[in-house]
Parts: C-alpha cells; structure tokens; sequence
C-alpha cells in the first residue's frame, strides 16, 4: 500500500512547521490512518538545519501532550516537490517561496496550511519566534484546527470510493 505524502513548510523548521508535523501525526493516529500517512517537515532557509526545534515551540507543545524533541530541522530541496503529494506552507511568504523553488507541474501541490482550518480561519499560521508565550499557543490553536481539516481531507483520498468497485456476479 502507498503511503500518502504530506510536508509542512516554514521558514526555519523549527517552529511552525515541526509543530504541524506532530499535531497532525497525533490527530491521524487518532483517526486510524498513521500508518498511511508520511509526514515530513522543512524549512525555506537552512538557518537552523540539523537543530531540534525551538525549546519554547517543544514547551507549549507539550503542555498539550505533542513531543517535538525527535525531530531536526531541513531545508527544502528540490527532489521534495516530486517526493510529496501535499506541500503545506504556514504563510503566504513560504507559498510566494516554494511557487518559485517549485517546477511549474507540481504547482498543484502547494497549499496553505489554514485552508484546511474551518471557517471563520486565520489566513495564515502566525510566526512566534519573536514572541511571547501566546504566540506559540495561537500557533498550537491554529495548527490544531487545520489538522482536523486536514485529516478528513486526507481520509477522503485514503478511502476508495464504493462506487468504483464492482460486485462480481
């Protein structure tokens, strides 16, 4: 069985986008569907490669029960535009980047985080870094709501439609 793709993308891999990778792992295995799923995460600039994420954004995370501490921090490369089926960027600056990283057939890929979030939605998962403490929990919000979204998007495209399979007579 072929896994679904998924990589979340923000500016230094360390804040926005690991969170969203482990809110939405936690919501998936949730839902059953863990083991269907691949999720990654990256950065747009390689400012923090190789560096667990922020020791604030692991704080606020596990507070609500999320472990960030495995992960490393990435920058995009170019194989990830074909590797992924879903590139999730966390604000319009990190779309504006990877449309321009990102060969014209694979436009279809890119996408916002908070499309996923119900309505009324942020537009954009807010950066934290330069914050305080409520900053890193607007982004937990946020990435929360869109996960939820996100993973009956997901269940959607994992589960096959009744009407194409045929009963044999």
């Amino acid at each position: 069985m072929q896994k679904f793709s998924v990589l979340f993308v923000c500016t230094g891999n360390i804040c926005r986008s690991p969170t969203a990778e482990v809110v939405v792992r936690h919501h998936l295995q949730r839902a059953g569907l863990v083991d269907r799923v691949h999720l990654d995460s990256a950065g747009t600039h390689g400012y923090h490669v190789g560096h667990p994420p922020d020791e604030r954004a692991q704080a606020h995370a596990a507070r609500r029960g999320y472990d960030l501490s495995a992960l490393r921090a990435r920058k995009v490369d170019a194989a990830d535009f074909q590797r992924f089926d879903l590139i999730l960027a966390m604000d319009r600056g990190h779309l504006h980047w990877l449309r321009e990283s990102c060969p014209t057939a694979e436009h279809g890929k890119l996408k916002l985080m908070m499309d996923f979030a119900p309505p009324p939605r942020r537009e954009e998962v807010p950066d934290p870094y330069y914050g305080g403490p409520a900053g890193f929990e607007l982004v937990l919000d946020c990435l929360e709501a869109a996960a939820h979204g996100l993973v009956e998007h997901l269940r959607a495209r994992l589960t096959p439609n009744p009407g194409n399979f045929r009963t044999q007579t």
